[in-house]
């Protein structure tokens, strides 16, 4: 049995102390998401052009919100600027739209998990991006957190499985 605890930071920004809290909603999408995507569901398996498509699609999304999240902040324990990020997401099969990752980026980066610097490479300026001290912590929290939760749902979804037999 585990529970579900409210994971809170400390940070400063532009030397206001500011308090960032990552609520375990947003844990649980991530777990959700990560079981979805493991137990193989695709688009095809929704219920297209209906009103369950609809809360299907709804649900989906709101299920990988913080996936992303996780899987951002796991892929900056290495630099990257926003296009190589995106790719490195999708060659391990989380495709995300640049209209998603960039606001993602800036909004980790304005909780204190992100630091960013301007560089020019190969003759354009480019944001680079990697974890902070706090966001490495946070991490880790977070992993663990997936984890129990997931051992959870695969003991939840392995009983109703074996119940169905």
């Amino acid at each position: 049995m585990f529970s579900i605890s409210m994971v809170a930071g400390w940070g400063h920004i532009s030397g206001r102390l500011w308090r960032s809290f990552l609520t375990a909603h947003s844990v649980w999408h991530t777990v959700c998401d990560v079981q979805c995507m493991g137990n193989g569901m695709k688009d095809s398996d929704s219920l297209a052009g209906s009103a369950s498509g609809s809360l299907f699609e709804n649900l989906r999304l709101e299920l990988r919100r913080g996936c992303l999240t996780l899987a951002t902040l796991a892929q900056l324990k290495q630099e990257h600027y926003g296009y190589t990020l995106r790719k490195a997401l999708a060659e391990r099969g989380l495709a995300i739209d640049e209209s998603t990752l960039y606001p993602l980026l800036r909004r980790l980066e304005s909780q204190g998990l992100l630091l960013s610097q301007w560089r020019e490479e190969d003759k354009r300026n480019k944001r680079f991006y990697r974890l902070s001290p706090m966001g490495e912590q946070m991490l880790g929290q977070l992993l663990a957190e997936w984890r129990e939760l997931n051992a959870s749902l695969d003991r939840i979804l392995g009983q109703r499985e074996g119940q169905a037999e």
